[in-house]
């Protein structure tokens, strides 16, 4: 990891402009990559890379596969560039909205995916297969799994009858042989995106700008990973959750979040090496140079919730894996490319392990003021060195929106009296981004909502809501005139 001064741009691939209803990895993401270069910017940050679906509100956060790829970020436009699909099919398109519509968008694909795949046989057969053979050890569950679910009209596992449900080695292979195809299509579609996503990160790479990615630390409930791992999470004998993730009340929500994911059996994972987490970190490591541990504190302690609670009010903390996990992580891969993110009800021991490991860990200018600002550890008078420090996260409101509808006169005012600075709601988002690039902290990350000055109505999460989120999306490539600016910046404070 490079210890010079940098700057970066927060954007999810769904977010960039496209004609097919998301953002995908065509030509609107290599130009995005481009524009970074010439913004004098050394990361592209994003969300999750892994599936979505509706059962989980499309959140990328709450996956059906730790380790599989996002298909409906596959570009159309690539596959007809490869062969797939002719210059007619790409023609019907979706326009370009500022929000994605999930369900027109992925009915919209499916019919592209569903025609390449048709064509696929005669066409980088062999690389497929290689593929095929690399990936086996997580692609054949995956592959496996989301045809079962097809099979049960998209009933989550724990509701499949108990020959499927506890993975009855006869009934899976007699499975496995009567839908061979719609097995090798789910294949397929992971060749593609994996093929994809390494040609934009190629890229972004030769033009000196890194991929900074994101590991979520729980999985979903209906997923592949729980599903086929059972021993490793907090289950009942009959699938049903013993304990539920979550975290207990905060700046977010009085009620904390309850997330609906089981916690891990530590005891169990350690026994086993925590083989399925370095699987997993290695797997995720492919595809990004620098990785967020999301909810690192959970590494330290974790809160648990009885399954039968409505709200996480009634949780308790529990240790976590701790040194041991790390100390084994540092011994697998030599380097730990990682930042904590340290952010809420943090305990001591969580900040002694980040740094016990020399983990960069995350300030967030708008935490920064509230009450006592003046000794909050959020505010750049207090960062140091070794810090990703954000104007907000995909969890905050934009900083525009933040100052529109968040903030008491009074907190407005300690906001122009720290920077002396005439400070309005037209102006807010370049106070902030100034004040990050400015502080000591050795990377400065902006996300692009607030680069471009825009509202609440661009938010991308509402953390405990399963409303209108993920949805955000640039309606055009206009971002490109805040190119000079933003390499003047990052020229001023040394950042490029």
């Amino acid at each position: 990891m490079t210890k010079k001064r940098s700057a970066g741009i927060l954007l999810h691939i769904s977010s960039l402009p496209s004609s097919f209803g998301i953002g995908d990895l065509g030509k609107e993401a290599y130009k995005f990559a481009d524009f970074l270069n010439r913004a004098g910017q050394r990361y592209w940050q994003i969300l999750p890379l892994t599936p979505i679906d509706a059962d989980q509100s499309y959140s990328p956060y709450s996956s059906v596969s730790s380790m599989a790829g996002n298909i409906w970020f596959i570009s159309p436009e690539k596959l007809f560039e490869d062969g797939y699909l002719s210059k007619d099919d790409i023609s019907v398109t979706q326009g370009k909205p500022d929000r994605v519509n999930y369900l027109k968008s992925i009915q919209l694909k499916s019919k592209l995916l569903a025609k390449a795949f048709k064509n696929h046989k005669a066409h980088r057969k062999a690389a497929f297969e290689a593929f095929c053979d690399r990936e086996a050890y997580w692609l054949d569950d995956f592959a496996l799994f989301m045809a079962l679910k097809s099979f049960h009209k998209s009933k989550p596992w724990y509701e499949w009858p108990e020959s499927f449900k506890q993975r009855n080695l006869k009934n899976l292979l007699k499975f496995t042989a009567e839908n061979e195809s719609e097995i090798a299509y789910v294949k397929w579609l992971q060749f593609q995106f994996f093929h994809q996503w390494k040609s934009l990160k190629r890229h972004c790479n030769d033009l000196n700008v890194q991929i900074l990615g994101d590991l979520p630390f729980y999985v979903s409930y209906d997923s592949v990973d729980v599903w086929s791992r059972q021993e490793i999470f907090k289950l009942n004998k009959n699938g049903t959750m013993a304990g539920v993730a979550g975290v207990p009340p905060d700046y977010f929500n009085e009620d904390g979040q309850l997330w609906g994911m089981p916690v891990y059996r530590w005891d169990v994972l350690k026994d086993q090496g925590y083989d399925w987490w370095l699987k997993r970190i290695r797997k995720n490591m492919e595809l990004v140079d620098l990785l967020r541990l999301d909810h690192f504190r959970a590494f330290a302690d974790y809160w648990e919730v009885p399954a039968k609670e409505k709200t996480a009010v009634r949780g308790e903390w529990k240790l976590g894996p701790g040194e041991h996990f790390f100390a084994t992580l540092k011994q697998e891969f030599g380097t730990l490319p990682f930042i904590a993110e340290d952010l809420g009800d943090i305990s001591p021991a969580v900040y002694r392990l980040r740094d016990q490991f020399k983990l960069p860990g995350m300030k967030v200018l708008q935490f920064g003021f509230g009450d006592n600002f003046e000794s909050s550890d959020h505010i750049p008078h207090n960062y140091a060195p070794n810090f990703f420090a954000y104007t907000g996260t995909h969890d905050n409101n934009t900083t525009r929106g933040w100052y529109r509808k968040e903030l008491k006169s009074r907190t407005r005012d300690d906001i122009k009296l720290y920077t002396n600075t005439s400070v309005k709601e037209e102006n807010i988002h370049e106070v902030f981004i100034r004040m990050v690039y400015a502080s000591v902290a050795k990377t400065a990350i902006v996300p692009m909502q607030d680069i471009l000055g825009l509202d609440e109505s661009t938010r991308m999460n509402i953390p405990a809501s399963t409303g209108k989120n993920w949805q955000w999306r640039l309606s055009s490539d206009d971002y490109t005139k805040e190119e000079g600016w933003l390499r003047q910046l990052a020229t001023l404070y040394n950042r490029t």
